[in-house]
């Protein structure tokens, strides 16, 4: 193999090591979003909320009640 192939070679790999670390960060943040049921109650999540809160992990009404125990009341 000749330098300059040598070289192209090593680029291609680079490019396709981003590429897939690329690919690792989105699917992380991906699994960061929260989830289509509720965890407490286990009831679907409405679109509204999953599109106002992505991340949210409760139906409304159970993040109402986790709001309310965690402040006291």
């Amino acid at each position: 193999m000749s330098n300059f192939e040598d070289r192209l070679a090593h680029a291609d790999e680079r490019v396709t090591a981003e590429r897939q670390a690329e690919i690792a960060r989105a699917g992380a943040a991906l699994a960061a979003l929260g989830t289509a049921d509720c965890q407490m109650c286990g009831e679907p999540i409405s679109a509204a909320r999953r599109e106002a809160l992505p991340s949210a992990r409760r139906c409304l009404q159970c993040q109402i009640k986790a709001d309310r125990r965690r402040k006291g009341r």
